[in-house]
């Protein structure tokens, strides 16, 4: 076992098979979510949903939607200034994969972020440095599940 203190590289296993594939990209049920995965001091940024959002109470990754012929670099830069007020420096991609909710399918891209500054939350949502080994403790919603098996496996 390893004592790395940072991200395994998972460049080799960045796709998963996409169970719903999706032709029409401006489909309102389809959308297409990015996320940071960024790691300091052996802890990862998580934030938690707000009160009357989708899945409020939940735990998840920073980033969010991205807009139309927003790349999805550009989503993610955007999403963490206007949530976190960070500056991110968009990584590896480490896993797309797609969930199916019973209202709409996301596609979620989780990229690998190095930070300058301290994030601070601009939407008054709860923000936490979690240890991977703990990561299972919090309530993430199920499309986020493969990247945290991911991450809490190496």
């Amino acid at each position: 076992m390893s004592n790395e203190r940072h991200l395994p590289d998972l460049s080799t296993r960045t796709r998963t098979q996409d169970p719903y594939p999706v032709t029409d990209a401006h489909n309102p049920s389809h959308v297409v979510v990015v996320a940071a995965v960024v790691e300091r001091a052996s802890r990862l940024l998580v934030t938690r949903r707000p009160p009357g959002t989708h899945l409020a109470g939940y735990w998840e990754f920073p980033g969010g939607k991205a807009e139309p012929g927003e790349s999805q670099h550009q989503c993610l830069k955007r999403e963490m200034r206007e949530e976190l007020n960070l500056a991110v420096e968009v990584g590896v991609e480490l896993l797309v994969t797609s969930f199916r909710y019973p209202e709409r399918t996301v596609e979620l891209h989780f990229f690998q972020c190095a930070t300058t500054g301290e994030p601070t939350p601009v939407l008054g949502q709860q923000m936490l440095w979690i240890p991977k080994t703990e990561l299972k403790t919090l309530q993430f919603p199920a499309a986020d599940l493969e990247l945290i098996n991911l991450l809490t496996s190496r």
